[in-house]
């Protein structure tokens, strides 16, 4: 297949470049490299089934102009602000890079006549419950602009999908870790204990407690969700069924750097306004389609610092 990613340079969009160009397509990624690296997918720019061009998702001509020289049979919607805090602080981050980017792309596939369609979502369209989340789960009231914008994504994706007769797939993340990565608790644990390798701050109680993928087994779990499910509209969550807790995460970085050092938290419940503390998946749907993440999430989360640190 002819297939566009955008966020293609990005943490999970360069492993999903890997993935399908081991599976012989042609890609063609876009992304404006606000938060995608152009060394994530370094090795993959001297390849004659790889085109990347550096672009603006909002800049619609030079869009218009991607999508009629490309021919595209398929389009990977990746592209999105996924640091939340950023977010937060100006909703307009995520109006324009969540949410509006989104509808650019659905309208250029409606105007292209491109018919197949996978959009990554996440676990921050259903806010902040206790409650086991599944695919059906509602109702949605996000709690950060990032979710809000997910969620707004994904009711115009149904719409277009329905209206215009495009499948679409969409799978709905966890927090997502391993090589690559540019932010996260993970890669801000480290980047603190480089600075001071004697004291971790740890926002909030570290008590927050959630569900984490390695970001190979997530990519698996996407190919295997569109190899396997045939509907016009599907939806699956993907991730881990286990979770783990945020002083875990600090003493396994520790451990892992062969520090001494003191956690100190700042204390309550969260983070930063727009966290969830806590959130857990079912994820029966899409364990009875045949897909199981190879990774729990304790041996995600050890595995990425392990990656980080380059052992």
């Amino acid at each position: 297949m002819n297939i566009l990613i955008t966020g293609g340079a990005g943490f999970i969009g360069s492993h999903l470049c890997d993935a399908l160009l081991k599976r012989d397509h042609h890609i063609t990624v876009v992304d404006n490299l606000v938060l995608g690296r152009k060394e994530n997918i370094a090795h993959l720019l001297s390849r004659n089934d790889f085109i990347f061009i550096e672009e603006d998702l909002l800049h619609e001509e030079a869009m218009k102009s991607i999508f009629r020289q490309g021919n595209f049979d398929m389009v990977y919607h990746l592209a999105a602000n996924s640091d939340i805090q950023k977010g937060g602080k100006d909703p307009m981050v995520d109006y324009d890079l969540t949410f509006h980017t989104t509808f650019n792309v659905l309208q250029l596939m409606k105007e292209f006549g491109i018919k197949k369609f996978f959009f990554a979502s996440t676990s921050a369209i259903y806010g902040e419950t206790r409650d086991v989340l599944n695919e059906d789960y509602g109702p949605l009231k996000p709690v950060s602009n990032y979710g809000a914008g997910k969620l707004a994504s994904e009711a115009f994706i149904s719409a277009f999908s329905s209206t215009y007769k495009i499948q679409t797939w969409i799978t709905r993340f966890p927090n997502v870790v391993g090589e690559r990565f540019t932010h996260g608790v993970i890669y801000d644990f480290i980047h603190k204990l480089r600075k001071n390798p004697t004291e971790l701050e740890v926002l909030g109680n570290g008590e927050q407690c959630k569900p984490y993928v390695y970001v190979k087994d997530l990519v698996e779990g996407i190919l295997y969700v569109i190899d396997h499910s045939n509907d016009m509209y599907n939806v699956y969550m993907l991730g881990s069924d286990t979770r783990t807790e945020v002083k875990d995460i600090a003493r396994m970085v520790i451990e892992e750097m062969a520090l001494d050092a003191v956690i100190r938290y700042t204390g309550g419940d969260r983070g930063w306004i727009g966290d969830v503390p806590e959130f857990r998946y079912d994820l029966a749907k899409v364990n009875s389609l045949g897909w199981h993440a190879a990774h729990d999430s304790d041996d995600s989360v050890r595995l990425a610092i392990q990656k980080a640190l380059g052992k």
